[in-house]
């Protein structure tokens, strides 16, 4: 169970991620457990947990913050509805309060097919829902317009906000992620943080040539078992 009481605003040290952060993992999004956008209003990008499990065995299960890098262009919907104009590589981020803008005619404009936004995210076996599985997914703090499943991520994580745990209800459980959220958010604007998106971390975050030799009918048949 949480304790109880009122959450620290920030998380991480004020100087910059320590050891052994940051920790860099690579992978397609692939099909989760479903219960992120239908369940909980919080929809997720879930990749797969090999490369968590080779380079960080010991990595302690909880909530973690830190930057995705976003392809969009192994994603055949996204990429179908991308404009001419955003169809070359370009990076943008976002906050918390990011939105994607309504344009004239009423629909959302297509994402950039390269991106980079803040994320909160969970590594674990979600207590609550007593998953048998362990699994990475990734709530990226940003609107998105649709799916984005087969789409190359990477991910940058910066730091540790607190463990998992288990909840009396839906809704404590929505509560704290909507709090964990919030801690991310403010966590990654400090400047000690911020700069991981930014030059060399920039280049590592839109670098998606592992995504060459991945098997795209691998990537359709990973689906975490639920």
């Amino acid at each position: 169970m949480p304790p109880n009481g009122p959450r620290e605003p920030y998380a991480g040290p004020e100087a910059g991620p320590e050891a052994p952060f940051p920790i860099k993992l690579c992978g397609p999004v692939i099909k989760g457990f479903g219960r992120g956008s239908k369940e909980l209003g919080i929809p997720t990008a879930n990749i797969p947990t090999e490369g968590l499990s080779t380079e960080h065995p010991t990595l302690p299960s909880g909530i973690y913050y830190g930057f995705v890098g976003l392809s969009l262009k192994s994603c055949p919907s996204a990429a179908a509805a991308s404009t001419p104009a955003s169809s070359s590589p370009s990076t943008t981020t976002t906050s918390l309060s990011s939105t994607n803008t309504t344009s004239s005619s009423s629909a959302p404009p297509a994402p950039p097919l390269i991106s980079i936004h803040p994320a909160v995210l969970s590594i674990g076996f979600n207590p609550f829902y007593k998953n048998t599985v362990r699994s990475v997914e990734i709530h990226i703090l940003h609107e998105f317009p649709r799916d984005f499943y087969g789409a190359a991520l990477n991910l940058l994580i910066l730091g540790y906000i607190r463990p998992e745990y288990d909840y009396v209800s839906v809704d404590a459980l929505v509560e704290d992620i909507r709090v964990d959220c919030a801690v991310a958010a403010r966590s990654l604007e400090r400047p000690a943080y911020a700069r991981f998106r930014t030059g060399a971390w920039e280049a590592w975050l839109t670098d998606f040539s592992w995504m060459e030799g991945v098997d795209a009918a691998e990537v359709e048949r990973g689906v975490l078992n639920q």
